[in-house]
């Protein structure tokens, strides 16, 4: 399998493409589902869930086609994302994230994706863009140290992104940045003791003054407004925005999670009743009704905001026109009106469903617990998200975040 999506999606070998990724990510649910729980028990998803999804095609979505990746584009790791999560929210979190580092992967210099996958072309890659660390500057590169978290799926990874500060570049371009770091160089501290999104072992990465060659270090600045490393300016999914596109990442896994709820809600109507009603079967209570309804449109609504963010930064990125801020701005609102949309799908079904819902037994605790950790990534945070939405419409740029 080695089409790209270089092509718009309304070409048949586009559609046909999209199509099989799905489809690989479908069959693989019943494996990754029967995981679920131990994947949340131990707090790691399984390395068969991890060699599947690889052996699927599904974490070289995000990898240039130039070392065998299939290079596809945002509205694809959004589908494939969202089908994993249907069976597991952790598995589906690291199908997005291992992807994700990639896509951060192929912003950098030429050199700087050699060394990541020229010997190695199925290299994995976790990484916290967080500036958590410090670089500072020696002959060749840096000096980086610092602590790093939460990097999910650091257990599977070869590689890490890491962000950091420079000091020395204050008031410049180069005051923070992303770097790579070969994870043999990295220890990792078991700190993922958390509700929810439990196996995506999102721990702590740390490092002490590690040598970082100049090549593996790109600007953050410059990242957010469009002026990647790269050399291969005519591969169109290395051009897509970078902040819209790193917020609307983590949505894929919630959209899945939000479908997961409402399936097991209709499932469930038909078979149970109303406890302390007059209703013997659920499906014939409006009470359960209007829920399904509810929360099947809030589901929808989670995912038109999302697939439309897909849609607006996959075109740019073809046309090779980088997005004005108002336009990121909308952007990054509609990443975090699918993850509380999704949230909120959520919730109804497991009130509708009652204490029940959270019964160890019952995946909708799973479910619950996922979403309400993962929907509130600071990255996705709605109310940051609304005030930057906001002030742009209203000609105010600038005040709330670099990140935008």
């Amino acid at each position: 399998m080695n089409t790209t999506l270089d092509v718009p999606r309304t070409t048949d070998a586009a559609r046909a493409l999209v199509s099989e990724l799905v489809e690989h990510a479908a069959a693989l649910r019943p494996l990754i589902a029967a995981g679920a729980d131990r994947t949340d028990r131990d707090r790691m998803v399984p390395t068969e869930n991890i060699d599947a999804l690889a052996e699927a095609g599904l974490l070289s979505l995000m990898r240039p086609a130039r070392y065998g990746g299939l290079e596809t584009d945002f509205r694809t790791l959004l589908e494939v994302s969202r089908e994993i999560g249907r069976a597991c929210g952790s598995t589906a979190w690291l199908t997005s994230l291992l992807n994700a580092n990639a896509w951060f992967v192929g912003l950098f210099p030429a050199r700087a994706q050699d060394d990541v996958w020229a010997r190695t072309p199925d290299a994995r890659v976790a990484g916290v863009v967080t500036p958590s660390g410090t670089a500072r500057v020696v002959e060749g590169g840096y000096r980086v140290s610092g602590r790093w978290a939460p990097a999910s799926g650091c257990g599977h990874a070869d590689w890490a992104v890491l962000g950091v500060t420079r000091p020395d570049a204050e008031g410049t371009s180069d005051a923070v940045g992303i770097v790579l770091v070969p994870m043999p160089e990295l220890t990792i501290e078991d700190t993922w003791f958390v509700a929810g999104m439990r196996g995506t072992a999102s721990n702590t990465l740390v490092g002490e003054d590690l040598f970082v060659p100049a090549h593996r270090f790109h600007s953050v600045p410059d990242a957010v407004e469009g002026r990647y490393a790269t050399p291969f300016t005519d591969e169109a999914l290395y051009r897509a925005p970078f902040v819209p596109a790193t917020a609307l990442m983590l949505t894929g896994p919630q959209l899945g999670l939000a479908t997961a709820a409402v399936d097991l809600l209709i499932a469930a109507a038909p078979r149970r009743g109303l406890t302390l009603t007059n209703y013997t079967v659920q499906a014939e209570a409006p009470t359960i009704q209007l829920a399904a309804a509810n929360a099947a449109s809030l589901a929808d609504s989670a995912q038109l905001h999302a697939y439309r963010a897909a849609t607006d930064i996959d075109e740019a990125a073809r046309a090779g026109a980088y997005p004005a801020y108002d336009a990121r701005a909308r952007m990054r609102m509609d990443a975090g009106r699918a993850a509380v949309h999704a949230r909120e799908a959520v919730r109804i079904v497991c009130s509708a469903q009652g204490a029940s819902s959270f019964g160890e037994s019952n995946p909708l605790q799973r479910i619950w617990r996922d979403i309400e950790t993962g929907s509130r990534h600071a990255v996705l945070n709605p109310e940051v998200a609304a005030e930057i939405y906001g002030k742009s419409l209203l000609g105010i740029r600038n005040t709330v975040s670099a990140m935008v």
